[in-house]
């Protein structure tokens, strides 16, 4: 299948391309989805405790930090050469950049979410006996998870597009369709490859969002059910009728 198999009917939308190169498509996908989870699982390993060092020691929170914001700053292309020699052309390349890249959200949204945590529920946490441990396990992170899952959400559609640009070394899941088919202009392999890309990000968004609302209950407001009540002592136009004389 070649650009020129397309160009009588629409060179960016060529139902051709999509059923005679699905599987390629499909694989490039299923790598796109394995890299960007595994980078984002791996960048919640290394930001939670990193978090929980810049929260509990006040010295290193300007490092800690600093530091994940000046690796952000880094262009994809000075990162994966840095790395290069420790990794050489893989995917754990590709995956070290990319968990490098998420630390700066992850690590900021973990420790917004714990500082976010009311200062009366430790209290009575702590009066009820419970030690440092077991309060941030059940109480600090449980109320912490809105802004923790804001965060994750982030990452993981920065990953997803950030994915992409593994192409250079060759995994870049659908970052590896756009770019060999970018020196023939092959239109319609472009636009499968950033329509899937843009499906991917939303997919995972909205997958994450059902999960968040799933393990924070508590956040959703209730409307529409049941009307208001009513004071107990009104009387027939409905004011509050008078106590005493």
């Amino acid at each position: 299948m070649s650009a020129q198999s397309c160009l009588a009917a629409n060179e960016w939308i060529c139902g051709e391309y999509l059923r005679s190169r699905s599987q390629e498509l499909i694989d490039a996908t299923v790598q796109h989805i394995w890299i960007t989870v595994v980078s984002v699982l791996i960048g919640l390993l290394v930001a939670f405790p990193l978090a929980l060092l810049a929260r509990s020691k006040p010295a290193f929170a300007g490092p800690v930090l600093g530091l994940t914001t000046l690796l952000y700053t880094i262009p994809s292309l000075a990162m994966f050469s840095l790395l290069l020699p420790f990794f050489g052309l893989s995917s754990a390349l590709v995956i070290t950049g990319l968990v490098l890249y998420s630390l700066t959200i992850l690590v900021r949204n973990i420790i917004a979410g714990l500082d976010s945590v009311p200062a009366e529920a430790k209290e009575a946490a702590r009066g009820m006996g419970y030690g440092s441990g077991r309060l941030l396990w059940e109480v600090e992170l449980p109320l912490a998870l809105p802004a923790l899952m804001a965060g994750v959400r982030i990452a993981t559609v920065s990953t997803v597009a950030l994915t992409t640009v593994g192409s250079i070394v060759g995994r870049g899941g659908l970052g590896n369709l756009i770019e060999d088919a970018l020196p023939s202009l092959f239109k319609a392999q472009v636009l499968a490859a950033s329509v899937l890309c843009v499906l991917l990000a939303v997919a995972a968004d909205l997958l994450l969002l059902g999960l968040q609302r799933l393990l924070t209950p508590w956040t959703r407001t209730r409307t529409g059910k049941g009307r208001a009540v009513r004071p107990a002592r009104e009387g027939r136009t409905g004011r509050p009728a008078k106590v005493g004389g």
